[in-house]
């Protein structure tokens, strides 16, 4: 954030991307930078991790085995009833390219 403040790459024109750095600095209502340094840190245990093949391979077996349970279509279902109360149809929507 520094560097886009200080105009590095805007050839030198530090108040090129000045909206950009306020919102960031001032006004992050989404908190982007909230935990930036966490995931510098989680990213160089990740990479660290990469170089491991082995490791690694035994982490991607275990994620995939741990996500069974997850279905976008069990999530979205389970959303839908309980966040707007909306309950499942079976009505079959036309096709946008459809005429009506």
């Amino acid at each position: 954030v520094d560097q886009i403040r200080d105009g590095f790459f805007s050839d030198g024109n530090p108040s090129e991307f000045s909206d950009l750095t306020d919102i960031l600095l001032k006004w992050d209502r989404f908190f982007l930078l909230a935990d930036y340094e966490d995931y510098v840190k989680c990213q160089e245990r990740v990479s660290e991790v990469f170089m491991n093949k082995k490791k690694w391979a035994e982490m991607a077996i275990h994620n995939i085995a741990s996500s069974g349970k997850f279905s976008s279509d069990r999530t979205i279902c389970e959303y839908a009833k309980e966040i707007w109360g909306a309950e499942p149809t079976w009505e079959k929507l036309p096709s946008p390219h459809a005429k009506v």
